[in-house]
């Protein structure tokens, strides 16, 4: 078994394998991230091929700290400022990147911009300052599926499994981080996240919305994403024949999951992506989700669900009700 319980020795174990070139799956406050050393070419490429990822989608660099970010991009006042309040937290910055970068032109996918965050969890942050270097690390899954927020999640979804799998027990927020574009004059959201865009307006004035595309800037911006191998229908007030309904507030039934019987759209994301894993296996067909409210946390949260819900190949799926 690859789970190793999360300990400075753990750690330590870890970090020498991030810099021999394996990939260590790990906790954040967000979700477990799939980790290679950002510098090395061939343990960033390790990290397309395991999750069966597009090479055009971008990877996430996580630091150990804001000075850090300097090194690697162009910090203007605005990214200065919050990373100040916001880092480490579930905040990731899109921003010119440094001519002299070390990251991997892979991990960036070609482009002139690099995504960077520092994470909130003491996991995340031991690991970083015991490997000495940026590490790249989208979602501990398959590319499109369900994100993991514990590590028996991780353990999972993937065969061979990774190195090690630090288990830092259950992710806090639960969603990916905000993603924030800071590459032009004005800021614009490509990811909703753990940093709700009214958070992000206190300090920045006004900030504009990217759609999803099938060519990204930047992680987490493909229409299809985060799914489920089952169809999922979104705005259900009640289950269909052959689904099992996915609740939220009072007005849930009592027999199925619900993502917060208070309505609390924090508790709602931190249960989201567990609670569509359970419902994701037999005997039921499909998942229905009820309505979640559009503000806040919430953003994020619709965001996955209609992620999870848009149309792919594999599976043709109505999105809404109506």
């Amino acid at each position: 078994m690859t789970i190793v319980a999360a300990d400075p020795r753990s750690i330590a174990q870890a970090a020498e394998l991030l810099r021999d070139g394996r990939l260590v799956a790990f906790p954040t406050e967000t979700v477990y991230g799939l980790g290679a050393d950002a510098t090395n070419d061939r343990a960033v490429a390790a990290i397309f091929a395991a999750k069966g990822r597009p090479s055009f989608n971008p990877l996430i660099i996580h630091l150990a700290a804001a000075e850090a970010a300097g090194e690697l991009v162009a910090v203007d006042d605005r990214a200065a400022a919050l990373a100040r309040r916001f880092w480490p937290g579930p905040l990731t910055l899109v921003l010119p990147r440094r001519p002299e970068a070390a990251v991997s032109l892979l991990a960036s996918a070609g482009l002139d911009s690099l995504a960077v965050r520092v994470p909130a969890h003491p996991v995340a942050l031991a690991l970083l300052a015991a490997t000495g270097r940026p590490l790249a690390a989208p979602s501990a899954n398959p590319s499109g599926r369900i994100s993991p927020t514990t590590a028996r999640h991780v353990a999972g979804d993937f065969d061979p499994p990774p190195a090690m799998i630090l288990d830092g027990g259950p992710c806090a927020v639960g969603v990916e981080s905000t993603v924030l574009d800071l590459t032009g004059r004005q800021a614009v959201l490509l990811r909703p996240g753990g940093i709700a865009r009214e958070t992000l307006e206190e300090e920045l004035g006004p900030v504009d919305t990217a759609a999803a595309t099938a060519d990204p800037r930047a992680p987490g911006m493909l229409a299809s994403h985060y799914a489920p191998a089952r169809p999922v229908r979104l705005d259900a007030e009640q289950a269909r024949p052959g689904e099992a309904l996915l609740g939220f507030g009072g007005r849930a039934p009592a027999d199925c999951l619900n993502l917060s019987a208070e309505g609390d759209l924090a508790e709602a994301a931190a249960n989201l992506f567990a609670m569509l894993r359970r419902l994701d296996a037999p005997p039921q067909r499909a998942i229905a989700v009820m309505p979640i409210p559009r503000h806040g946390l919430g953003l994020a949260i619709n965001d996955r669900l209609r992620r999870a819900a848009a149309p792919r190949p594999s599976s043709p799926l109505v999105r809404r009700d109506g």
